[in-house]
């Protein structure tokens, strides 16, 4: 689908030299002589590089089609990441660099998104939110207010997050994935 240069946004793919890239920045530039561009910062999914194309105003570009799908993790082993689609039970397997350190927020039966270019897994999205227990935390100081700071906590996957000063060993917490950063208790 053909669009206008400047609808072009962050975290959108397009089709340009035969490749398909992410838009990582734009920036629209209206210069005091000559007509007005778009910068706009580009990063190649299937090799990793990185480009920076100036698009006049009247320019368009092939946006590409994605395909969004379901899929419940199942398990890790020598090959990849292993998932099913939840309709149709059919199971794909996801290298270890299409995941990267998403891979340490994965659980069993947790729902993901899948983007498909071409049949071709290109992404995975993870749920904005995540339920996790608390495995190690230190102990509240007394005198310590609410507000007043975080402690360090190790969760249930092993990651480290900082929470409130009331959160204890044993309580449920939800983080958000995309920040790491505790929400609130459950």
């Amino acid at each position: 689908m053909k669009i206008n240069v400047n609808e072009i946004k962050v975290g959108m793919l397009i089709e340009y030299k035969n490749d398909l890239w992410e838009v990582t920045k734009t920036q629209h530039v209206k210069p005091g002589k000559g007509g007005a561009f778009n910068q706009v910062e580009m990063k190649s999914i299937n090799n990793g590089t990185k480009i920076n194309e100036r698009f006049r105003s009247s320019e368009t570009v092939e946006k590409a089609t994605v395909d969004e799908l379901e899929f419940a993790y199942i398990y890790k082993d020598a090959d990849g990441f292993h998932f099913m689609n939840p309709k149709t039970f059919e199971q794909i397997t996801l290298k270890d660099s299409l995941v990267g350190d998403k891979s340490k927020i994965l659980q069993e039966n947790l729902n993901v998104i899948i983007g498909f270019y071409n049949d071709r897994p290109i992404f995975i999205t993870l749920p904005n939110q995540i339920n996790l227990e608390i495995v190690d935390t230190d102990a509240a100081l007394k005198g310590q207010t609410v507000s007043s700071s975080y402690k360090p906590a190790t969760l249930s996957n092993g990651i480290k997050v900082q929470v409130p000063p009331f959160i204890n060993v044993g309580d449920k917490i939800t983080i958000d994935t995309r920040t790491m950063e505790y929400i609130k208790k459950l």
